[in-house]
């Protein structure tokens, strides 16, 4: 099963929630897969805290033009959508030239297609790397320990697009899953990352919290779900903190037919161990059952979907 946790907006407690709920699991006795894919600002391994077995560069193909093949007619640059190439054509004062924004490059590759003099070929530019490895989970004094299976991307600073390393997270689906309950930790947003990190799961946890921008950007997210067709509920994180905008937010999934799967209090001590670094699950045991609980309650309902 793939579980994906995504939220309209940063600072929910999305991670909070895709955390813990993969260690849960993990203790439970189940094989997880934990993929990071808000490769912008990762920050489960800092939970999770797992020992990097491999890392793989992630590299996006761009155009390389041989100006002495080029005659400077300007199609590539007629072609692209996006404007990534800008031809100078030569004069008296002047030779030829051909500007490449790598930026702006998508990778498409039409602008090769469409050279007349095939002066133009594709090298790659690195944009990010992906790391692999395994978090260890400690359980009971003689009890074998639990294992997460986690990869996480990192992208380059400066980079404009956080797809191509998005994908390359996700390709660990095709490598590693067999078996596995994977949880996905999505980007914030309602933007193409975020499609990208949600599609394909059998469900989608939305994690929202009760303030007026929480409210707004969970509605975002929902019909963006609802376009995609994924099966979705909600999980409310830092419930009573606005007593006017939680039942709000209840009115809201009441409405439009949504289950409210779980609320987190808005709890000092949970607070005090994410600011350690601490899955609260770890140290606060009631909370790892009603995890489980949330997870049969989701494979229940696909069940009678």
């Amino acid at each position: 099963m793939i579980l994906s946790v995504a939220s309209g907006k940063g600072g929910t407690g999305k991670t909070t929630v895709a955390v813990n709920l993969a260690i849960s699991l993990a203790l439970a006795g189940n094989p997880v897969l934990f993929l990071d894919c808000d490769v912008e600002e990762p920050n489960a391994h800092i939970f999770l805290k797992p020992s990097v077995e491999e890392e793989r560069k992630v590299f996006v193909k761009v155009p390389a033009v041989d100006e002495s093949k080029c005659d400077f007619c300007g199609e590539c640059s007629k072609f692209c959508a996006f404007n990534a190439m800008f031809v100078v054509r030569p004069s008296e004062k002047m030779r030829g030239k051909v500007l490449i924004f790598n930026e702006l490059c998508h990778g498409c590759g039409g602008c090769m297609l469409v050279c007349p003099r095939n002066a133009i070929s594709e090298r790659n530019r690195e944009v990010g790397i992906v790391k692999r490895g395994r978090a260890t989970v400690p359980v009971a004094e003689g009890v074998s320990d639990a294992n997460i299976e986690i990869v996480f991307g990192e992208l380059r600073l400066g980079e404009p697009s956080p797809v191509p390393v998005v994908r390359a997270v996700k390709d660990a689906l095709n490598a590693l899953k067999s078996s596995s309950i994977v949880v996905i930790d999505a980007p914030p947003g309602t933007s193409c990352p975020v499609v990208h990190s949600v599609f394909g799961s059998d469900y989608c946890i939305l994690v929202s919290e009760p303030t007026p921008f929480g409210r707004h950007d969970l509605n975002l997210m929902v019909d963006v779900l609802r376009d995609l067709k994924i099966p979705f509920g909600v999980v409310l994180n830092r419930s009573g903190v606005v007593s006017t905008e939680k039942s709000q937010i209840h009115e809201y999934c009441e409405r439009e037919d949504i289950e409210i799967l779980l609320e987190i209090p808005h709890e000092r001590r949970i607070a005090e161990l994410y600011a350690k670094g601490i899955p609260f699950v770890l140290e606060m045991n009631e909370w790892q059952p009603k995890f489980t609980e949330m997870f049969e309650k989701i494979c229940e309902r696909l069940r009678h979907s």
